[in-house]
């Protein structure tokens, strides 16, 4: 899958709407559906929001892997450090 396609699989996985994503993201509806359809490059800024919404690695949102791991585990093993 690319990069674009896993946002909208998550989104909809998740149960949430375009335009919900993006009143989080703070941007329109038009913005973010420009993000999913691979128009409009995706910001770190983006990534990072995402990412911690939805709980999966900036790496399966950005195409890197198929996996979506929770990235919950990594905290706990920096809080414990």
């Amino acid at each position: 899958m690319t990069y674009y396609e896993n946002l909208r699989v998550i989104r909809e996985d998740r149960g949430y709407t375009q335009k919900q994503i993006a009143e989080i993201l703070e941007t329109t509806q038009q913005y973010y559906s420009d993000y999913e359809n691979g128009k409009r490059d995706i910001p770190i800024r983006v990534y990072i929001v995402l990412s911690k919404f939805y709980n999966v690695s900036i790496d399966y949102l950005a195409g890197q892997t198929d996996v979506a791991e929770q990235i919950s585990g990594l905290q706990e093993k920096a809080d414990a450090r």
